[in-house]
């Protein structure tokens, strides 16, 4: 599994112009899933995230993490994160998983956040969505579960 993680002030995604998820401070998590992955990619990568410590303290540095400031997450599939672009101008996206086997494991990985606590917005799988956010720094931080 693939994930950008963006840390923000706020986040929301809309479909055919009406608001169907928002979220205050916390994580805007662009999730994409290869056909490799696993739940239990899904489970390391919502205990990776809930832990991670990139929030800023009394003193200004990053030592918060997610349930410290009572953040929040907004879960957003993203197929184009398995993008290939080695070859010619358009992309290929060879590399993602099946649309019913990528939708369950985003959820999965959703729900493993709710389970930690964390309270979760969705985006709506499949959709062309209309992702608004404002970054918290800007602070983004990658997730591969395949890398070495």
């Amino acid at each position: 599994m693939r994930v950008v993680l963006q840390r923000v002030r706020r986040a929301s995604v809309a479909v055919d112009g009406a608001e169907v998820s928002s979220i205050g401070l916390g994580y805007l998590l662009l999730v994409g899933v290869g056909h490799e992955d696993a739940e239990a990619d899904a489970e390391q990568l919502a205990t990776k995230i809930v832990g991670l410590r990139i929030f800023r303290d009394a003193d200004g540095k990053t030592n918060e993490d997610l349930a410290s400031v009572g953040g929040e997450a907004l879960v957003v599939s993203q197929f184009t994160l398995f993008a290939d672009t080695r070859k010619g101008r358009r992309p290929s996206f060879l590399g993602a998983a099946e649309p019913g086997r990528a939708a369950e494991l985003v959820e999965h990985l959703a729900t493993q956040l709710e389970a930690a606590g964390v309270r979760v917005g969705r985006g709506v799988f499949g959709a062309e969505m209309a992702v608004d956010l404002l970054n918290d720094g800007p602070f983004t931080v990658l997730f591969d579960t395949r890398a070495p």
